[in-house]
């Protein structure tokens, strides 16, 4: 044998070794830019009321408190009459009921100082998330509370007895070839990714249902959310609604907040937040890889919680619950405006992530 083939056969030997011991040395892990991971910031949201003319009035207003995945931080009313704080659906709301006569101008909303983590689930494979018939039965409770159809008297919002979401749904099942809830939830996502566009719709204000989202091949964050929910729950997957804020740094330096949703599906195993690992649906990587890098299993340090739906009709049309007025006489104008400003922003850690040829990911 020449001297020349002789090391390129044992070039290539050396490299089928290495690829049999699992060594990452072929395939080098994938780093992403850095960002920041821990941040902390104070946020005042609710909304301004400005009162013109003279007459009575009445105005109520269900504020959600806000929420990190860790520890929640704590908060102070804008607005300290004709209030009542109450639980519902396993959420913190304040209830503003307030009747008044003539002019007057005032907030309704909450202050609050919140210090918040980037949370990711390392383990991309899914191999200790339950199997469908384990959280069945398991978690009984869990599977029939968040599998269900919710609706209001007209509109099926989260909709997983939709022909049309069946039928995708058990494509992308027979397709996955597996029982695996995470792997079925990765599965569904990277099809909402591949036929789902994200596109707002600011001319049309409510939310989609999820069929119409299905049919017109766009939607919103909430539209998205909603689509997802119901591929997850036509499987058999705990899937719920989340609603809060969603903070973004402006090329000027500026930090705004803004309405957000998402996602939470149910795949129990340690690698989780109490068997729920987070999804961001509205996402705009023109790649599924990069999509499910960041997004699938991952909730930011930039995501602020407000309310965690209950999977009932009465907790999803409490989330879609603004602020509402009633006039009684018609001289008098009420002008509503949303606010939610964000001030002493600071990045506490940054870190790049890092994803091995194994699928495991950490911030580094």
């Amino acid at each position: 044998m020449k001297k020349n083939t002789w090391r390129l056969s044992l070039s290539g030997m050396l490299v089928f070794i290495v690829a049999l011991s699992g060594c990452q040395m072929l395939f080098p892990p994938i780093t992403y830019q850095e960002t920041a991971t821990k941040i902390s910031y104070d946020i005042s949201y609710g909304y301004q009321i400005s009162i013109t003319g003279k007459g009575l009035y009445e105005i109520t207003y269900w504020c959600d408190t806000p929420q990190v995945l860790k520890r929640n931080p704590s908060y102070q009313l804008l607005y300290m009459d004709d209030y009542e704080i109450k639980t519902m659906f396993n959420n913190t709301l304040i209830h503003w009921n307030i009747s008044g006569r003539d002019g007057k101008t005032f907030d309704l909303g909450v202050t609050a100082s919140v210090e918040a983590a980037s949370y990711l689930v390392a383990d991309l494979n899914g191999k200790d998330a339950l199997t469908l018939e384990e959280i069945t039965q398991e978690y009984p409770e869990i599977r029939n509370q968040y599998t269900r159809l919710q609706a209001n008297e007209t509109i099926r919002f989260i909709d997983p007895d939709d022909p049309g979401i069946i039928s995708i749904a058990s494509m992308v099942f027979l397709n996955a070839q597996t029982n695996n809830s995470f792997a079925l939830a990765k599965s569904l996502f990277s099809w909402l990714k591949r036929n789902i566009r994200y596109q707002t719709h600011p001319d049309e204000a409510a939310v989609r249902p999820a069929a119409l989202t299905l049919q017109s091949k766009y939607g919103d964050c909430d539209d998205l959310s909603f689509l997802y929910i119901s591929l997850c729950r036509a499987l058999g997957i705990p899937a719920r609604f989340i609603r809060g804020y969603l903070l973004t740094e402006n090329a000027n330096g500026a930090v705004t907040a803004t309405a957000h949703a998402w996602v939470e599906v149910f795949v129990g195993g340690p690698d989780s937040h109490n068997g729920w690992i987070p999804i961001e649906c509205a996402c705009l990587s023109s790649s599924i890889d990069i999509d499910i890098h960041q997004n699938f299993g991952v909730e930011s340090a930039f995501h602020l919680r407000l309310f965690i739906d209950d999977g009932s009709n009465e907790s999803l049309a409490t989330s879609l619950t603004g602020i509402s007025y009633v006039i009684r006489d018609q001289s008098l104008t009420i002008n509503l405006q949303s606010f939610a400003e964000i001030q002493n922003y600071k990045i506490l850690e940054s870190r790049k992530l890092i994803i091995t040829d194994n699928n495991i990911r950490y911030y580094d």
